[in-house]
């Protein structure tokens, strides 16, 4: 029993910062998503449905879906293309190409949607040649989309360079020696290994790209029922003193975000000694 005594200071001190955690995360983040769901369901399940159905609703579902599915394919492109120059070539400018893949992390939403009134807008830098040519971009769903794929550019690459540069490319070297063509090396011996960091990686983006406020509201225009979604959607309806609305689509957010923190955590739980092997150089 003596020799236990030294240890149970450190006991006190770990069950005190355990305790200290989960309550923090209870009362920031737990607390406000029950209240989220208590707030929906206040006025009875009926009244949550007629919510949900009701046609605003249901376009700023359809293009919240319409934004990410664009938005999140582009974006896995780009992370794979970009990864695969940074982990596997070494050349001038690869610290600023670095410094621009972090940008949107750094740069405010609303400001990256500011910049894109500023280029693309009626009165913008090229917002008369666009207007000239029948190109509207602003306040319609591509500028969506821009600013959807802007926020959420690092997301995928971010994902892929660190493990790509552990992994090395002595794999991809043997592939090419044996006769394997650009394309065959890359389906057959890159993406089997990056495929679970890749898939990490599209969710995280899928769910920035659903849940984008701020770059989204500067070049939507607030168009009910063409440019408007979800996020706004929960914005207008709470402007407009419909907090049933508000929280019934802000349910809905909540539950994708669940969702993808549940897909999250089966993969780390299912596969994350697969990736952190692969990241030593195992298999």
């Amino acid at each position: 029993m003596s020799a236990r005594r030294p240890d149970l200071p450190l006991r006190l001190r770990r069950g005190a910062l355990v305790l200290a955690a989960v309550g923090f995360m209870a009362l920031f983040l737990l607390l406000p998503l029950a209240v989220v769901f208590v707030e929906a369901l206040r006025a009875g399940v009926t009244a949550y449905l007629a919510s949900i159905r009701q046609p605003e609703t249901l376009a700023a579902i359809r293009l919240t879906l319409l934004v990410a599915a664009i938005a999140v394919p582009l974006n896995l492109v780009f992370g794979v293309a970009a990864a695969w120059l940074m982990a596997r070539f070494e050349f001038r400018g690869k610290a600023l190409l670095g410094a621009f893949i972090d940008l949107p992390f750094s740069v405010s939403p609303v400001v990256a949607g500011l910049v894109y009134v500023l280029l693309f807008g009626a009165q913008g830098w090229f917002g008369p040649w666009l207007d000239a040519h029948g190109v509207r971009l602003v306040f319609a769903v591509p500028g969506l989309v821009l600013a959807t794929v802007f926020v959420t550019l690092p997301f995928v690459a971010r994902e892929l360079i660190p493990l790509m540069q552990a992994q090395g490319s002595e794999e991809e070297q043997a592939a090419r020696v044996l006769g394997a063509s650009g394309w065959q090396m890359f389906a057959r011996v890159t993406l089997p290994n990056i495929r679970w960091a890749l898939l990490y990686g599209v969710l995280l983006c899928n769910a920035r790209a659903m849940g984008e406020f701020g770059a989204v509201s500067v070049v939507s225009g607030h168009i009910r029922g063409l440019t408007t979604t979800m996020p706004l959607e929960v914005e207008m309806r709470y402007n407009e003193y419909d907090f049933a609305g508000a929280f019934a689509v802000a349910s809905l957010l909540a539950l994708l975000a669940l969702l993808t923190l549940a897909v999250k955590s089966l993969l780390e739980w299912r596969y994350g000694g697969e990736i952190a092997g692969r990241a030593r150089g195992g298999h």
